[in-house]
């Protein structure tokens, strides 16, 4: 198991962790935002899917593929499966969607494996807040068949907040789609990392006794 704290280290110096007043997708003023998309170079998205792949084995879980969501699970999906490989030796199949179906050549919306019937497929998300991505990603999928089913998420944070009820968005895709999550770090990992009497810290605690669940 490896040190969350390097994990938050790692995100805050590449700029994917940040902290101020930042309005989320949900309408929620926040004190505290991820942006994937501040990985840059080589060596993030490198060092990015070998967390993303030590979670994995971490997990114990088992899988047909793994799949990532347009557009920020592209990179993620591809660097993690390439992890797999290039540190454990573990070879699985990846596929992400275009968001648009190519209508020439070999036309379609998925890209890499096609999924088929009977397969478990894993989702490598950023961050999930109000997981109506990971939902879509469940519909995609089943289009390639109806017993297909998404077994397991693996994001970089969970945030805790309350979803659409009293559960965290992450415990209501545990419940209502059975899908088993695992993030790299949570919201209280970042409180942990920061130093004794930071602000930033108390912020976040303010924010989770709001929206947290």
């Amino acid at each position: 198991m490896r040190d969350k704290r390097d994990f938050i280290s790692f995100m805050m110096d590449a700029g994917a962790l940040v902290f101020g007043d930042f309005v989320t997708k949900s309408g929620r003023r926040t004190p505290y935002f991820i942006n994937t998309g501040n990985y840059r170079t080589g060596a993030h998205i490198s060092a990015l899917g070998e967390w993303y792949a030590a979670l994995i084995m971490d997990s114990g879980e088992s899988f047909d593929a793994l799949f990532g969501p347009a557009y920020k699970g592209i990179p993620l999906v591809a660097e993690t499966a390439a992890a797999l490989y290039r540190v454990y030796g573990r070879d699985v199949p990846y596929c992400f969607n275009r968001k648009e179906a190519k209508d020439h050549g070999e036309g379609g919306v998925m890209i890499g494996y096609t999924p088929r019937g009977g397969d478990k497929i894993a989702v490598i998300e950023d961050v999930v807040t109000a997981g109506t991505s990971v939902r879509e990603s469940v519909s995609l999928l089943r289009a390639f068949g109806e017993d297909i089913s998404v077994t397991s998420l693996f994001v970089s944070v969970d945030r805790m907040e309350r979803g659409a009820g009293a559960l965290t968005t992450l415990d209501e895709l545990r419940g209502g789609l059975g899908i088993k999550v695992y993030p790299i770090i949570t919201a209280r990992d970042i409180i942990a990392a920061l130093p004794e009497g930071d602000p930033r810290a108390a912020k976040i605690e303010a924010y989770l006794g709001e929206y947290g669940a």
